[in-house]
């Protein structure tokens, strides 16, 4: 080999290995890219559930209420949910719950039937119970709903939502039956689990959306508590 071939090998050799670190820089950067997005979503998420937890007390507040939830990138708006009572086995009461839901990348956190349930990909859990009061005498039901005009709020770059709600209360005299909720729910692992840990017989039933039947055995006396929220989300703090 000539020295001009050696020369020509050398300066091949060093183009592969510019050519090497480039790619190389540019999967690190890519896959840095992805952390800081996914560490953005999850802070988001879980900045939504706290401030939606405390801008929504659908059973101690009553009137006028006024919260904010704050997001670096998402959307928050509604979606329809029942939740329905029955009484030995026949339905009873029928609630038009709905649920209000932020999304931003695979993050999820809905405020349904006053639980708070945040989810990731296709795992959910939940942040805050829903508010259900059960004992050997007694069961009471409390569903919030959330309204027919919410509105839908989205951006980037740092948004604040203002949600407003005007919170009124109905309790309803169910009687003494065996009682079971069903809840509609786009997480039904999340509700599964909380009514086995309340001593619930659980049952899934198919539909649009999975429903989940949580059957409390014995006779109890049965109220049902709405809580109308009529919540308005509008862009702006």
């Amino acid at each position: 080999m000539t020295a001009s071939d050696r020369g020509q090998s050398n300066v091949v050799g060093v183009a592969l290995l510019l050519g090497i670190a480039v790619v190389s820089m540019g999967t690190l950067t890519a896959a840095v890219g992805v952390v800081v997005d996914s560490s953005a979503a999850e802070a988001d998420a879980e900045r939504v559930a706290t401030d939606l937890d405390d801008a929504l007390e659908p059973v101690a507040a009553t009137g006028p209420q006024r919260g904010t939830v704050t997001f670096s990138k998402g959307r928050i708006t509604s979606v329809e949910r029942t939740l329905t009572i029955r009484a030995d086995g026949r339905e009873v009461e029928t609630v038009p719950v709905d649920a209000l839901v932020f999304e931003s990348g695979d993050r999820r956190v809905r405020f349904h039937a006053g639980a708070i349930v945040r989810g990731t990909g296709k795992q959910a859990w939940l942040h805050a119970p829903p508010p259900f009061t059960v004992d050997e005498d007694v069961l009471i039901v409390g569903a919030p709903t959330v309204g027919d005009d919410i509105g839908t709020v989205s951006g980037s770059g740092g948004v604040t939502a203002t949600v407003e709600s005007d919170v009124s209360h109905e309790r309803r005299d169910l009687g003494e039956a065996t009682f079971a909720i069903a809840v509609e729910t786009a997480t039904p692992t999340v509700w599964e689990r909380w009514f086995r840990k309340q001593g619930a017989t659980v049952e899934r039933e198919d539909g649009k959306l999975p429903v989940v039947v949580g059957t409390f055995e014995g006779r109890r006396t049965g109220y049902l508590v709405v809580h109308d929220l009529d919540v308005e989300v509008t862009g702006g703090g």
